[in-house]
This record gives structure tokens, sequence and C-alpha cells, in this order.
């Protein structure tokens, strides 16, 4: 089956909406003008319920359907920018300084809005939608602040959805796999200390940049020699800063890098090694370390039969042929992870085309995915509450 008519014929509207999303972007939680807009064109579709201020700022609507099941299902789009300067020149880029929608959440935000204006429309499906706007996905736990602002319970949503733009993957496809399809993106700090002085005389010293590129190599070999080479995990030390001048060998050095894991076993002992790691040749040069460890989002897990409800709405719009169902999985990371956690769902990838990559100030949603946007969330929703 081809794209909802209707999805085609709101296209030109939900761009127009996705243009003024990026025209004017929030970062993290600050997407209070997002946030309004999305409030007001849910009142306006005539959604039965929304909600405000869940996880600070994010938005719910309660779309419900003719029949009388209390099966609830949750569709989830993401709100906030990122910290960029937009360079696109397009008609409708930022006009926020140093803001700018660069990882397609603007499209997401519209994509959603439409298959909440459709569903609202025709109401074809028995039980509720519940359709989740999400703040602070880029880096500010959003998705666990919602789900901690008790969402799932309050409206009793049994099953979670979720949906990300692809560049590089063309218009009319979409990609998805069971299990772990993004990862736990965490990231590590190591300050060491050692003994600063004459760069003449560095038998008197415990230098810390020697130190410090002892540690980035041993760091290498978690993933070389320490991990399963069956279970990713990639390790990258991102940052190296220490040191004034050419004639001082310095007190301190400072590392920061970062640490992608599909495994929570994995997650553990990359962690675990770091510290010994670090530890262990400080200890030799008679210098000290200290390492910091912080855990972001958990890996990102498609649940089994959500990932088979997902594909067939997907295989239903576009094709079988142009549905991967077991897509390699990114090292990026994604906060929906933790609504999977409460929830059984799934989360698929959808092409974008071949535009800039995500995360690069070149990057624009293409609005000619819109529409296959839609027509997958109205597909999903109506085939999960069938009658």
């Amino acid at each position: 089956m081809p794209i909802l008519n209707r999805a085609a014929e709101l296209q030109h509207e939900v761009t127009e909406w996705r243009r003024h999303i990026h025209e004017n972007p929030g970062l993290l939680y600050d997407v209070e003008e997002t946030a309004a807009f999305v409030e007001d064109k849910l009142k306006a579709f005539g959604v039965d319920e929304v909600v405000t201020g869940l996880g600070r700022t994010g938005v719910v609507g309660i779309i419900r359907g003719k029949g009388e099941s209390d099966r609830v299902i949750g569709l989830r789009a993401d709100m906030d920018a990122l910290p960029l300067e937009e360079i696109t020149g397009k008609p409708w880029a930022s006009k926020a300084p140093g803001k700018m929608h660069a990882c397609g959440h603007d499209g997401h935000t519209a994509m959603l809005l439409g298959a909440a204006k459709h569903l609202a429309e025709t109401r074809n499906f028995n039980g509720a939608v519940a359709v989740i706007f999400q703040p602070a996905e880029e880096g500010g736990r959003g998705a666990l602040a919602m789900v901690e602002d008790g969402m799932m319970e309050r409206f009793g949503i049994e099953e979670i959805y979720g949906m990300h733009n692809m560049p590089g993957m063309p218009l009319g496809t979409f990609a998805i796999r069971k299990g772990g399809i993004m990862a736990a993106p965490d990231k590590f700090s190591i300050r060491i200390t050692g003994r600063g002085g004459h760069a003449a005389e560095p038998h008197r010293t415990a230098d810390p940049i020697v130190i410090g590129s002892q540690i980035v190599g041993g760091l290498q070999m978690i993933a070389a020699r320490n991990a399963n080479p069956l279970r990713s995990v990639v390790v990258s030390v991102t940052q190296f800063h220490a040191g004034t001048t050419h004639n001082i060998i310095p007190e301190e050095a400072f590392l920061t890098g970062t640490v992608r894991s599909l495994d929570e076993g994995v997650r553990d002992l990359a962690e675990n090694r770091i510290r010994q790691i670090a530890e262990g040749i400080a200890a030799a040069h008679d210098a000290k370390v200290e390492v910091e460890y912080e855990r972001a989002c958990p890996v990102t897990v498609n649940h089994a039969d959500e990932t088979l409800h997902a594909a067939r709405a997907a295989i239903d719009i576009v094709g079988e042929k142009n549905v991967n169902t077991d897509v390699d999985a990114s090292m990026a990371g994604e906060d929906f992870a933790f609504m999977l956690q409460a929830r059984p769902g799934a989360y698929i990838m959808i092409g974008n085309g071949e535009t800039a990559a995500l995360h690069n100030p070149s990057y624009d949603f293409n609005d000619e995915a819109i529409a296959y946007g839609i027509s997958y969330w109205v597909k999903l929703a109506e085939q999960r509450l069938t009658d």
C-alpha cells in the first residue's frame, strides 16, 4: 500500500508547521514555544485530553477511538534542538543564534502532529492513542523525566513507539531491528596530577603528559583485548588538555571521552577497566589520578513482538522490500531507551534521503519524508488498536 491519501493531503500544512518549529528552536527543557505550539494544535484538532508540563515541559495528547477498549498505546516525538549555529541559508533557518534543529526533531514533532490530526478526524481504532511530545532528548534525559512524572501510569500506556529520521536512507524506506538498536552513550573524564618542573630536567618530574599518553593507549585495549569481539564497544578519547608553554612540564593533565556499548555487561566492563587502567598507569609513575564516569541513557532495546508490529505497519506503507528488519545497530545514543525500559515497544528509523548528517550545521529535515511518517504512525495506531 502507498502512503495514506490524507497524509499526502496534509503534506503542505505539516511542512509549514515543521518550518515554523525549525525557525524557533529551544534547547533541552527550554522548549516552551514549541510545547505551546503543540498544545494549541492538539486542542484545535479536538484531541480529547491535552496535558502539559509533564517532565517539566513535555506535552501529551489523548485521542480516544470509536470502541470501548481501555487499551492505550504511546507514540513519541522529541522537541528539542542542538547548540549549533545554522549555516543552511534556508528561508526557514533558525532565528535563535547558536541554536538549530540539526537532528530533525522539528520533523519528528510535525509528523506526529500530522498523525494526531488524522487520528482525531477518523478515530478508526478501538482504545486510545497517547501522542507524546518530549523535551530534552539531547542529553537532558527528558524521556526519563516524563517516565518519572508518572506518564505511563497516568494514561495507562501499555506499549510505546518512537521514530527517528536517518540521512542517507532513501525516502520511502524504514529500518528496524530486534534487541539493541542504539547504544548506551556514557562519558568519562580523567584528571592526572603529577609533578611539574623544567622541561630540561624531566627526571625530577612525574610528567602527566607522558602518563596521560600511556592511559590513552591503554584505553584502546578495552575494545581490542578485554571485550568480547562479538559485543560491540567503542572507547574514544576526545579531549587532552595539558601544559602552558614549551619549556614547562605541567602539574596536571586532563582527558575526557566517551564509551558506547550495546550490552550492559560490556558497559560495566568498560567502566571498571577505565578506572583500573588509569589508576594502574598513574601509580606506576608516582602520580595521582581521579576518574569520573557518567552513565547517560541505557541501551535502546527494541522488544521482539513490538518490533514485528512496527515493521508490519511500515511494510503496509512502503512494501516489504523497503523495510530493513535487521539494520545494523548505531553507536549513537537515544533516551527513548528509558521509555522502552518502562514499557514494551520499538524504535524505528525513517529514510531522510541524501541530506547532511545529523548534528551538522548544514542539516535540514527533508519535508518529503513527512507523508511517510504520518502514514506510519496512523497505520501503527490502527493496527495495534483493532476491534
